[in-house]
């Protein structure tokens, strides 16, 4: 029989329709669809053409960069101007202001993140969290998000490097106000981080964890509203993902290595995405603002396969349709061996 649960944190709904249930293998048809290895990359390619914003670079040999990051040339945003808020009649209006940066996360010529070296990603995870401290000095930016979108074999744009995004937005979107609501909700209850909490249960259940080291822990979600969808979260409770300590990033590294080589290796090197949920930045003209939101909120990164579509009653609803049991996706991928 199909199962709802309930996102306890947003409040979300979604069906787990267990009468659509497959073996894992079989659910991942779509990543082997349209596949393309044609053309050239496009950043080795033109290498000149990416002006740089910030780098970390060889002390041996400062001509050459670890990572590099470089403005979006199809940037969503840009970061001169003000912002100029105002009304349009009943609506309300603002330039597009923000910061739209191309994460390269190694010169050499690989596709995957999964497949870089840990100290390699130790770097880019650095880079992330400086990158965030600066973007939060500019008074009029309220939120940065990290997000990567991995398309494996069927690559577009003939951009076959790895890489990732940060957006920095005078505003603070829908899904993350959700998430900081849904967090500032159950600690006025309970008086605990629910993301702590979750933590602690999955550790008591043991149903739902993918993997798990030292300082993170990943599982799949108890309401995932996707196959595989795995949530990597600090066992530390902390807010802010660039107040990581210096030490916590090879575990992070270690975690994120895992999960995604276990991605690739076990449902055939699919199209992903991820995103950094972290909190927004507190500006001191602001006082009270999300005020107990360091007690709250718990900064966590979620990683989607992208194995199934969503249509008509997705979006008519606001539901979603998991063809999986999470227990199931979480048993799956734990069961996949990795080396790191």
């Amino acid at each position: 029989m199909p199962e709802l649960r309930k996102d306890p944190v947003v409040g979300r709904w979604v069906i787990i329709s267990t009468e659509r249930s497959k073996r894992p293998r079989d659910v991942f048809v779509l990543s082997q669809n349209d596949k393309s290895t044609e053309g050239e990359c496009e950043f080795c390619a033109h290498k000149e053409d990416y002006p740089e914003i910030f780098s970390l670079r060889d002390s041996s040999n400062p001509e050459r960069w670890h990572v590099l990051v470089t403005p979006r040339k199809n940037r969503l945003l840009q970061i001169e101007g003000e912002i100029d808020r105002r009304a349009h009649g009943i609506y309300d209006v603002m330039n597009g202001i923000g910061a739209h940066e191309l994460v390269l996360e190694t010169p050499e010529h690989v596709l995957n993140i999964a497949d870089l070296p840990l100290e390699t990603i130790d770097k880019v995870l650095s880079v992330y969290a400086l990158r965030i401290r600066d973007l939060e000095q500019d008074e009029r930016l309220r939120y940065a998000l990290i997000y990567k979108n991995y398309e494996g074999e069927r690559q577009r744009g003939n951009i076959f490097h790895s890489r990732s995004n940060i957006i920095a937005l005078p505003v603070n979107p829908k899904r993350v106000k959700e998430k900081l609501t849904g967090a500032r909700r159950y600690y006025n209850y309970h008086e605990r981080c629910i993301f702590c909490d979750i933590i602690r249960q999955e550790k008591e259940q043991k149903v739902r964890i993918v993997a798990e080291n030292e300082a993170f822990i990943a599982i799949s979600a108890f309401a995932s509203r996707f196959p595989f969808e795995t949530w990597i979260l600090p066992k530390r409770h902390l807010c802010d993902f660039y107040k990581l300590d210096p030490g916590e990033f090879r575990p992070l590294s270690e975690m994120l290595k895992r999960v995604l080589l276990k991605i690739k290796i076990g449902l055939n090197d699919p199209p992903y995405s991820w995103v950094f949920f972290t909190a927004p930045f507190r500006k001191k003209h602001r006082p009270g603002y999300w005020i107990t939101l360091e007690e709250d909120f718990h900064w966590h990164i979620e990683i989607i396969p992208q194995l199934t579509r969503i249509a008509g009653f997705e979006w008519g609803t606001g539901f979603y349709i998991n063809p999986m049991l999470p227990e199931d996706s979480a048993e799956f991928l734990r069961s996949i061996e990795v080396e790191v």
